[in-house]
């Protein structure tokens, strides 16, 4: 049923939002793991507009979606929660891993790979 709601422009940008919850999943745990190490940056990842810009846009193309890449950014970079320069909040983390987290479990229910998962239990 829920492949009738969805076109295949549709399942490629869902494709392309996991692909970016993947990437930010990959960076938050970075930064978690890099909570104590001098000026170490938060680092995150840029998706979200490079898609909506997609969607509003329905000249995109296959093409377009697969070559798209997304930016790795330095956030903050001037902003030091202590004095050996590190950036990095665990709780702000921990927060941002598990809104991640919810959003790459919904569009996993998009994708309709929650259906493979369930088969292979």
């Amino acid at each position: 049923m829920i492949e009738k709601m969805f076109n295949s422009q549709s399942k490629n940008i869902i494709h392309k939002a996991l692909d970016g919850t993947w990437q930010r999943n990959q960076l938050l745990s970075e930064n978690i793991a890099n909570v104590d190490t001098p000026n170490y940056k938060r680092k995150d990842v840029t998706f979200e507009q490079s898609l909506k810009r997609a969607i509003r846009n329905n000249k995109t193309t296959t093409r377009d979606l697969e070559t798209m890449s997304f930016r790795t950014i330095t956030d903050q970079p001037g902003l030091s929660y202590r004095k050996d320069g590190n950036n990095v909040n665990i709780e702000t983390e921990m927060v941002y891993l598990a809104e991640n987290q919810l959003k790459y479990n919904t569009l996993i229910g998009l994708s309709g790979y929650d259906r493979i998962k369930s088969v292979l239990n």
